[in-house]
């Protein structure tokens, strides 16, 4: 937030230390958008993270079973699921919702998986309903995986949290919405 990058682990030495191995301390579910890399904007290096990117933070079977595999194989103690400020997916999502009118190919398949947010958001109002499904998106796929079958037990034991999250373009904040552990 601060702009006082270190930008730790990414030299050549750093390469060669996870070339044969990885022990990243946490995951991040983030939307694919370009102005929100994880790397970047935690200011990690190679190792550090294992990272998954969908329109809007949308899961399904496959995005969820890479969300599992850090905690699940590696010990991994912490999830993060990271919506934004100004989400296109979730925008674009919200629109079509709104207006009936399915979007192109397979982005339809991201409308799907975000109406359980447009939902949420249109029962709340709010002055931004866009910004408010945001919001809701992140807090309800954080749930799903707090709450999944898998993951559910290492939530219990204390020894992965699973935190929503949301970032504003404009200030480089990363806010908490969910999960914090105490």
């Amino acid at each position: 937030m601060s702009g006082d990058l270190h930008h730790p682990d990414r030299d050549p030495d750093r390469r060669q230390l996870v070339a044969q191995e990885q022990e990243p301390f946490g995951s991040v579910l983030s939307c694919i958008d370009s102005r929100v890399p994880p790397e970047l904007l935690f200011d990690t290096g190679l190792g550090d993270l294992y990272v998954m990117r969908t329109g809007g933070e949308a899961i399904d079977p496959v995005v969820t079973g890479s969300v599992e595999y850090g905690p699940m194989t590696s010990g991994t103690p912490l999830v993060v699921v990271l919506g934004h400020q100004r989400c296109g997916a979730v925008e674009a999502a919200y629109k079509s919702l709104r207006d009936s009118k399915p979007l192109p190919g397979n982005l339809q398949a991201i409308v799907r998986a975000l109406q359980p947010a447009y939902e949420q958001a249109v029962r709340e109002g709010g002055t931004d309903p866009a910004e408010t499904m945001a919001r809701a998106q992140v807090t309800l796929t954080a749930t799903a995986l707090r709450s999944n079958q898998d993951l559910a037990p290492l939530v219990a034991k204390g020894t992965l949290a699973v935190v929503g999250a949301y970032y504003s373009l404009d200030t480089g904040k990363v806010e908490v919405l969910s999960g914090a552990p105490s």
